[in-house]
């Protein structure tokens, strides 16, 4: 059984989920969110990210992780915040060794889902299906992060089924 965790990097709100993965089943271990003081530095916010990244990959042992792409919207100021955070989040997986696929939030999408214009409340009610939660997991940053980490073991089960054709 593999461990994977997903995350949806931002500067505010980190997202992270872990699950766990026997090549057919989830089975959900923990999510949450890394929040930083926005009257903080960003040196200070960067190294709480980092720092947080890390004790959860010591706490939970993934082996594997599904990191979300930056999603370009309008405002270029937001998305070079959210660079930095995803910057040092793949730094800690980097250090750990741990291997990591990006996946775009389309790409997210079309694998929970199977429809890359899905919208956030599918998506969080049909992880909350898979992962046989009671409730929709929140905050949607943590909802986020489960469904990348879905998405990378849909990924690996692909690619399983590929070696054996």
């Amino acid at each position: 059984m593999r461990t994977l965790i997903g995350i949806d990097p931002g500067l505010a709100a980190t997202g992270w989920g872990v699950v766990r993965f026997d090549g057919s089943r989830f089975f959900h271990v923990a999510h949450g969110v890394v929040k930083t003081d926005a009257q903080s530095s960003l040196s200070e916010r960067l190294l709480a990210i980092y720092s947080a990244i890390r004790k959860l990959l010591l706490k939970y042992g993934p082996s594997e992780a599904g990191v979300e792409e930056l999603y370009f919207a309008r405002n270029a100021s937001s998305a070079m915040q959210v660079a930095h955070a995803r910057g040092v989040v793949l730094l800690a997986l980097g250090q750990r060794g741990i291997p990591v696929e990006c996946y775009s939030p389309q790409h997210v999408k079309q694998a929970v889902i199977g429809r890359g214009r899905a919208d956030k409340d599918q998506v969080q009610r049909l992880v909350s299906i898979v992962l046989g939660l009671e409730e929709i997991p929140a905050p949607d940053h943590a909802a986020d992060a489960l469904a990348v980490a879905i998405c990378h073991a849909n990924r690996l089960r692909l690619d399983v089924q590929q070696r054996y054709r």
